[in-house]
């Protein structure tokens, strides 16, 4: 029997998201659960079985399937584990892969959930047929995906590319879950922006900003933006930080490995230009000339909503 699909699973903090994946990146049928609902990652596995087997059977059976691909915080691509994740109930080192890969009966592989992304772009979205790109999500965290020669950077123990834990200001804002201070994610990420608003808030409190308008509950990335296209000066300057920030560490990136494309993705990329204009410029403004408008920074083109799914599946093909 011909094999059709591969199964994609991304396991986040909060819902893990799994779908049937077809050759041409379209999720024909998909659906979602509580990934922290589960204190055992068995009981885990099993919810995911109850759902899964359904969709594989409408499909075809696994008879139709090549195997199951799975993104996940801290996933170890050489050995199909979890390994400590912070976001997770289930501690230390967790056998997933192998887990899945009983429980379904198809061949499963893992990586973690932002080499995940990037192998959905070189498969699926704006990065197809390019060797040599990095991807950067900007979500609750900032995660990344190095590719070079058209092939993921992994290092030697599965870990390598965590540029959202590089440290942009040394000694600067401390990240509560690592311990480190002043690492990229502190500041570019969904958390970040919120934690820039809240210090601005405080830096000018003689100035008049929409954003006064919200309790700490209610400032968000989301209201940021808003009070942004509504002209507010403190939230255009939150934006005009930000970029800053995120354009100097992708020089240093490019610098580093002279991608062709940086693809951003995730929720903060919603802001457009008010994140795309402050970002290319700092960028551009610490390369070396030898860099100096070489690397196309673009927005992802995967809808959100899909791209998890179809990452984890990159896996399989």
């Amino acid at each position: 029997m011909e094999k059709k699909f591969a199964v994609g699973i991304d396991i986040g903090g909060t819902n893990t998201k799994f779908g049937i994946v077809n050759r041409n990146g379209d999720i024909i049928e998909q659906d979602r659960l509580m990934t922290n609902a589960y204190d055992q990652v068995e009981d885990f596995i099993d919810a995911v079985h109850q759902l899964l087997m359904p969709m594989i059977n409408r499909a075809g059976g696994v008879d139709a399937f090549l195997g199951i691909g799975m993104g996940a915080p801290n996933g170890n691509i050489y050995t199909g584990t979890i390994e400590y994740a912070p976001n997770l109930k289930w501690k230390g080192i967790i056998h997933i892969a192998r887990l899945m890969q009983e429980k379904i009966g198809l061949p499963t592989k893992l990586t973690n959930d932002a080499n995940a992304a990037a192998m959905g772009e070189m498969l699926f979205g704006c990065a197809k047929d390019c060797k040599h790109f990095i991807t950067i999500t900007l979500g609750t965290g900032v995660g990344s995906g190095i590719v070079i020669d058209g092939k993921m950077v992994v290092g030697h123990d599965g870990f390598a590319g965590e540029l959202g834990h590089t440290i942009i200001r040394p000694g600067g804002r401390l990240h509560k879950s690592t311990g480190m201070r002043g690492s990229l994610e502190t500041y570019a990420s969904a958390t970040g922006v919120r934690d820039t608003a809240l210090e601005m808030l405080q830096k000018y409190p003689e100035e008049d900003s929409l954003l006064r308008d919200f309790s700490i509950n209610e400032l968000t990335s989301k209201t940021v933006y808003e009070c942004a296209i509504r002209g507010d000066n403190i939230a255009n300057e939150i934006f005009e930080f930000t970029g800053e920030i995120l354009g100097e560490s992708l020089a240093n990136f490019v610098m580093f490995s002279s991608p062709e494309k940086i693809v951003l993705f995730g929720g903060l990329t919603k802001a457009g230009d008010l994140l795309m204009k402050p970002t290319r410029k700092a960028m551009e403004a610490n390369l070396l000339p030898i860099f100096q408008n070489k690397v196309k920074l673009i927005f992802s083109e995967l809808r959100e909503a899909d791209a998890a799914i179809l990452g984890a599946s990159a896996l399989i093909w």
